[in-house]
């Protein structure tokens, strides 16, 4: 196998490994990977965050997350407050904070931990060349 194909194979084997690690980690806590995204999220954005939000900054559809936020309101991980228009808040329960404090948290803390042990240039390195990459994507994906 040529370097490259080796490369590009390598790429994509560790992109699909840290995305089995987070289904790993939902499957482990009792949670559907929409459903650990949407805790996820709101951690980064905070209560009251609206589900276009969570849409946006998790790239999902938005059936998907409208029926896993449903589906955890009614299991009493969070609930929702009219906003202007169409927009609808997303909080927190209590259970749901307490689930956030247990659960989604410490993984939180792991990935920072995670990245936070690469030095300043190799964290620095590393969005640069990752942000080159999506561009790049981008830029032909259009093409499509």
């Amino acid at each position: 196998m040529r370097q490259k194909e080796h490369e590009i194979r390598e790429f994509n084997r560790l992109y699909k490994e840290m995305d089995d690690i987070f289904h790993d980690i939902a499957l482990r806590i009792g949670v559907s990977d929409s459903a650990f995204t949407i805790f996820y999220i709101i951690c980064e954005l905070g209560d009251g965050c609206l589900q276009k939000d969570i849409c946006y900054e998790s790239f999902a559809n938005k059936q998907t997350i409208n029926s896993s936020i449903r589906k955890l309101e009614q299991e009493g991980y969070l609930y929702l407050k009219q906003g202007k228009g169409r927009d609808k808040h997303i909080y927190l329960t209590e259970m749901g904070r307490q689930f956030v404090q247990e659960k989604i948290k410490p993984v939180m803390e792991i990935e920072d931990q995670s990245f936070l042990a690469l030095s300043p240039e190799e964290r620095s390195e590393f969005l640069r060349l990752y942000q080159k990459y999506v561009e790049n994507f981008r830029e032909r994906e259009k093409k499509l």
